[in-house]
């Protein structure tokens, strides 16, 4: 289940035009499955900046607790704040309602860099 029109991060989170300069942000099928559970979501507030491969916030499971890392440079625009609730909507619906956040990215070209769904595949699979 790995959508073809979104690109990919070697650390499972998943990029998504969001439209107006956006790039929305979540963590895949193959992580949420890894994790387990989600019973918690920690994000970044909207104007923060973050740093491609930086840290941005965490996931807790009842397995683990992982860090989220930023795909690309730029500031949080926005967040998904039904995530303090329902924390499962990143396992039930990791490419829909389990959004994590929007960037304003400084580099727009910069998420066509990342992996295509072909590429994120293999890395999966491999």
């Amino acid at each position: 289940m790995i959508p073809e029109q979104l690109r990919y991060t070697a650390e499972h989170e998943w990029v998504a035009d969001a439209g107006a300069g956006r790039a929305r942000v979540g963590i895949t099928h193959f992580a949420q499955d890894s994790l387990g559970d989600i019973v918690y979501v920690q994000l970044p507030e909207p104007g923060t900046a973050v740093a491609a491969g930086a840290s941005l916030g965490e996931v807790e499971s009842t397995k683990s607790v992982s860090e989220i890392y930023a795909p690309v440079s730029g500031t949080v625009v926005a967040r998904n704040d039904a995530l303090a609730d329902t924390p499962e909507l990143v396992n039930s619906d990791p490419y829909g309602e389990g959004w994590l956040i929007e960037i304003a990215p400084e580099d727009p070209a910069a998420v066509g860099q990342l992996l295509d769904a072909a590429a994120y595949r293999q890395l999966t699979e491999g």
